[in-house]
C-alpha cells in the first residue's frame, strides 16, 4: 500500500502524539483530537468515518483515567469499547485495515509469568473491562487488524509517570514508590515506530492480539529510581537544578499503603515472544527506551 488514506484518533495523547510524524512519512494523516471527534457519539463517528474513507484506521483514543472509571463505567464504555465497535464496522466496509490499542489491565495479574495473549482475561476494574469489551468489538468486526496490548505508557510529551517523578521529585521532600507491582514501561515513541513497522510490513493472516511491550520488567519503585538516576546523569551536561529527592532517598512501598480506588494488577508482564515470531519485532530494553526518552530536548530543556 502507498500513500495510504490514514485516519488517526486521540492526536493529542501520548501515542497519538508520537504516531503522527511518523504516519505522515508514510500516507496522509487525518490527526483528530477530542474537539474533533467526539468518540461518546456514534453518529459523529459513523459520519468521519465515512466522509474521509480511509484506507487505514489507527486507534489509539482511549478513556485512560483507571480511578475515575469506576465512577464513570458509561463514557469508560462508551470510548473504550463501543467506539472501537463502531471504527471497526466501518473499516470492514470499507475494506479499511485497523490498528487497535489495548492494555495490560485486561489481565488480574496474578500469575506468576508474563502473560501471552492466549492467557485467561479477567480485568480488576471497569477501566480493564472496557478495554477488553473494545478488544472483542474489533475482533468480531471481520477487518484486518492488529490489536496492540502495550503497558505503563510514557513519553516525553502528555501526562505520564515520567512527568510526575520529575514533578514529586522537585516539589517534596521524600518520595514513597509501590515496589511490589511489575510491568515493562514502555516508551510512546517506541510503540509509534512499531506500529508504522508493522502497517509497512501488513500481513492480513495475522490479524489479531499481540503483546507490545519495551523488553525487561521493573516495578513501580525500580521506574521511579531509574527516572531519576537518569535525571542525575544528565544534570551537569544540561546544567539542570537539583531535585529534593535523589534517586537513593526514594523509599519502596506496598501497594497495601497505596490504596486507590481501582485495584492495580501486581503482574503487568506481557510476553512479547509471539509478535517476534510472526512479526520479527522486538522493542528494545526499557532502560535504553527511558535514556533516550530522557534525552529528548524538549522533555528537560
Amino acid at each position: 500500500m502507498t500513500s495510504p488514506r490514514i485516519l488517526l484518533t486521540g492526536v493529542h495523547g501520548q501515542v497519538g502524539h508520537a504516531l503522527l510524524p511518523m504516519l505522515a512519512t508514510w500516507g496522509t494523516v487525518t490527526a483528530l483530537d477530542r474537539a474533533a471527534l467526539n468518540l461518546s457519539d456514534a453518529a459523529a463517528i459513523r459520519k468521519t468515518v465515512r466522509t474521509l474513507r480511509p484506507d487505514v484506521i489507527v486507534n489509539p483514543a482511549a478513556y485512560t483515567a483507571v480511578d475515575k472509571a469506576e465512577t464513570e463505567p458509561d463514557l469508560a464504555y462508551a470510548i473504550n469499547a463501543e467506539a472501537p465497535r463502531i471504527l471497526a464496522e466501518e473499516a470492514a466496509e470499507l475494506g479499511a485495515r485497523m490498528v487497535h490499542y489495548s492494555t495490560d489491565y485486561v489481565f488480574d495479574g496474578r500469575a506468576s509469568k508474563p502473560y501471552r495473549e492466549t492467557d485467561m482475561t479477567n480485568p480488576l476494574g471497569v477501566y480493564g473491562a472496557s478495554k477488553l469489551a473494545g478488544e472483542k468489538a474489533v475482533q468480531q468486526a471481520g477487518q484486518q487488524h492488529l490489536i496492540l496490548r502495550t503497558s505503563w505508557v510514557y513519553g516525553a510529551y502528555g501526562k505520564n509517570f515520567l512527568h510526575t517523578i520529575l514533578r514529586l521529585a522537585r516539589e517534596r521532600d521524600s518520595l514513597g514508590i509501590v515496589a511490589d507491582q511489575f510491568g515493562a514501561p514502555t516508551s510512546s515513541h517506541d510503540i509509534a515506530s512499531a506500529t508504522l513497522t508493522l502497517l509497512k510490513s501488513w500481513q492480513p493472516e495475522l490479524s489479531g492480539i499481540y503483546h507490545l511491550t519495551n523488553s525487561g520488567y521493573t516495578s513501580w519503585y525500580g521506574f521511579a529510581v531509574a527516572i531519576l538516576q537518569a535525571y542525575e546523569g544528565l544534570q551537569a551536561e544540561r546544567d539542570l537544578p537539583p531535585l529534593r529527592v535523589s534517586s537513593e532517598a526514594v523509599r519502596a512501598i506496598t501497594t497495601a499503603e497505596y490504596p486507590t480506588p481501582a485495584a492495580r494488577p501486581a503482574n503487568s508482564r506481557l510476553d512479547g515472544d509471539l509478535l517476534e515470531q510472526d512479526w520479527g519485532l522486538r522493542l528494545q530494553d526499557w532502560r535504553q527506551a527511558l535514556v533516550q526518552v530522557m534525552e529528548t530536548p524538549a522533555l528537560l530543556g
